[in-house]
């Protein structure tokens, strides 16, 4: 039998939780953890959802302002900032990106930290999810999946379910907002919807859809 551990349900008494969403382009929260962030903003009214994406210009950069005010849905806590390091050159980034965030960790002390994959094979992606490790060292991680042409999906462990109306909003919201992306054959509903059926079917998730993370380091209590 599956073992559960609630981490999203709504205590009473607590307080609303503070989040934080880090990516490394624009869309990447969205695909990785938009259900996920829909789904907090909802179950728990008055949370504080931090929004970074390191890397945009241009019209990726407004894209990337829409997609925080599509899915941060009645959240009126929380700072979105979009950075302008330079797409595909993050490690050559490294020093200023390591001061951007110790000087975000001295602000924001979130509950749940979402971030990209170690293992994602995008060198964008593994620098974002490394500088996370580095400097939240005492706080919850997921991290979040993208697909694309890497094939580096991997084993995820750790799993949010979804409604089928909340995932699909997903992929509409997605759709609808980067539209820059739409010449990508990979940038579909298809795409989104088939990865959270696959792994609403690996947890068991009631409507059938799920959200998947690695959760590398979890305490319980």
């Amino acid at each position: 039998m599956m073992q559960t551990c609630t981490l999203l349900g709504r205590k009473e008494g607590k307080k609303p939780p503070t989040l934080l969403c880090l990516g490394a382009h624009p869309d990447d929260i969205e695909i990785g953890c938009g259900g996920t962030v829909l789904r907090i903003c909802r179950e728990h009214p008055g949370a504080t959802v931090h929004w970074v994406v390191l890397g945009a210009h241009g019209s990726r950069a407004e894209e990337a302002l829409r997609g925080a005010e599509r899915f941060r849905i009645g959240v009126e806590e929380g700072e979105v900032m979009v950075g302008d390091y330079r797409d595909g050159f993050f490690p050559a980034q490294w020093t200023a990106m390591k001061e951007f965030f110790e000087e975000l960790k001295s602000r924001v002390s979130p509950d749940l930290v979402l971030t990209h994959s170690r293992c994602d094979r995008h060198q964008d992606h593994r620098v974002v999810a490394d500088l996370t490790w580095n400097t939240w060292r005492n706080h919850t991680i997921l991290e979040y999946e993208v697909p694309k042409w890497d094939g580096d999906l991997g084993i995820p462990n750790g799993f949010v379910p979804l409604s089928r109306e909340m995932a699909e909003e997903k992929a509409e919201e997605i759709l609808a907002v980067f539209t820059s992306q739409k010449d990508k054959p990979w940038f579909t509903a298809d795409t989104f919807l088939g990865l959270m059926r696959l792994r609403g079917n690996e947890c068991r998730a009631e409507e059938g859809f799920a959200e998947a993370f690695h959760a590398r380091k979890l305490v319980l209590i």
